[in-house]
């Protein structure tokens, strides 16, 4: 909003000072800063009232040095992050960009999912919370409303260079939405630049780095194209989001572990977001540029200002859990921006640590059943599950532990920044 102010006063009045406010950088800078005062000043006002409440966390025993001390450690601390996000948000982005709208939503969606099953833990006192299928219907929701949104909003395009006569549209299930413009590069050469409405995400590795749904649903004929594609593309996207939103809810296990995970996740999805908004970064890099995607780098400043924020309270010995308000949202966050700057084949990579916390778990549950019907009893590939839970019962400390998801996560993250210049 205060985008829209300062522009106003520049136009109408001159205001010295407000051409600041058209740079990403400084207002990206901005939210990061607003994001953190708000998660340490204000999350430690909500942290109190949550104590007065006793709206504690209910801890299940399950044998795990230092469980006892957590018990009626105050749960639902997500509502820091998500207000941290929200407000910079609101104040330092282009609020009518469908880019911010949609995670804006994805906050607010899984946020509220989130918060009912916490809400039904603490205070209807059912352990069971939400019930699964219900966290699912919320999960596949927001992925239809992504999937929907990227696929048919006119906003949602990616440019194309046509400059030596290249076609722009390379299927029926793509349209031209802009005619050709004039582009300048780094290196002042002028390139002929459309902007195509598509369905198409970046695959890693590879010198022709564009995979387009429209192709895929075409493999079955071109009738087929019109309604399989929307299709396809729509349940990829519920897949993902599904896939990560859950990974970082079973991550949620030790103190400061999804909330790290997340912010490193976020600095990499938010490399990606410059570097593809910006048509001279994306030339330079021969990626993939996608017109107004800029305006996210606001909304991923503020996400990793409120987790690091966060784990100002959230680091070993927490004096505050996220609860599933907090790791639903950050999983949905991370998952739909991934898809967003179309790098939905790079989330195994970028989310790793989710990936694994998630085989762990039904790896473990599948062998156990397999054992049970061939042996007559259940047995086990981990000490526990999720895999971090395994690591404590080897004996490693929860800040060890912690530390060293948080290294792997830095390395997955370089790994998949890197994939920029390997092609």
């Amino acid at each position: 909003m205060l985008y829209y102010l300062f522009t106003w006063l520049r136009e109408h009045y001159g205001f010295f000072g407000a051409g600041v406010w058209y740079y990403i950088t400084f207002r990206t800078a901005m939210a990061i800063i607003l994001s953190l005062v708000i998660s340490m000043v204000f999350g430690k006002r909500l942290i109190a009232y949550l104590h007065r409440k006793q709206i504690g966390e209910t801890i299940r025993d399950l044998g795990l040095e230092g469980e006892k001390q957590k018990k009626g450690t105050p749960t639902m601390g997500g509502l820091i992050i998500i207000g941290a996000i929200l407000i910079p948000t609101l104040l330092f982005a282009r609020i009518t960009n469908v880019y911010i709208i949609l995670m804006l939503v994805s906050t607010v969606w899984l946020g509220l999912v989130g918060f009912l099953d916490d809400y039904i833990k603490v205070f209807r006192k059912n352990k069971e919370g939400l019930a699964g299928r219900f966290k699912i219907a919320g999960q596949v929701g927001l992925g239809i409303i992504i999937g929907s949104v990227m696929y048919w909003n006119n906003s949602v395009v990616t440019s194309r260079d046509v400059t030596n006569g290249q076609t722009a549209v390379f299927n029926s299930t793509e349209k031209v939405v802009s005619q050709p413009k004039p582009r300048k590069d780094e290196q002042g050469r002028v390139h002929m630049v459309t902007t195509v409405q598509s369905a198409v995400t970046t695959v890693p590795f590879t010198k022709s780095h564009e995979l387009s749904f429209g192709k895929i649903g075409g493999f079955l004929g071109e009738v087929n194209r019109y309604w399989l594609t929307p299709v396809l593309y729509i349940l990829f996207v519920t897949l993902i989001i599904t896939a990560v939103s859950n990974g970082a809810n079973i991550t949620d296990g030790i103190d400061g572990l999804a909330t790290g995970v997340s912010a490193i996740a976020a600095v990499c999805l938010g490399v990606f977001a410059y570097v593809s908004g910006n048509f001279i970064f994306a030339a330079y890099l021969n990626i993939m540029h996608i017109p107004n995607l800029g305006e996210l780098s606001v909304f991923i400043g503020a996400f990793i200002g409120a987790c690091v924020g966060f784990l100002w309270y959230n680091a070993y010995p927490a004096q505050v859990f996220m609860g599933d308000t907090g790791s639903l949202a950050l999983g949905g966050i991370i998952a739909s921006l991934a898809i967003i700057v179309r790098k939905e084949l790079l989330v195994p990579i970028i989310c790793g640590i989710f990936l694994v916390e998630n085989l762990s778990v039904m790896m473990q549950v599948a062998w156990f059943k397999h054992t049970k019907r061939k042996y007559g009893e259940g047995r086990r590939i981990f000490l526990m599950s999720p895999l971090h839970h395994h690591y404590q019962k080897l004996g490693y400390n929860e800040s060890k532990i912690t530390v060293r998801f948080w290294i792997v996560g830095i390395i997955l993250a370089v790994l998949s920044i890197v994939t920029l210049k390997l092609q």
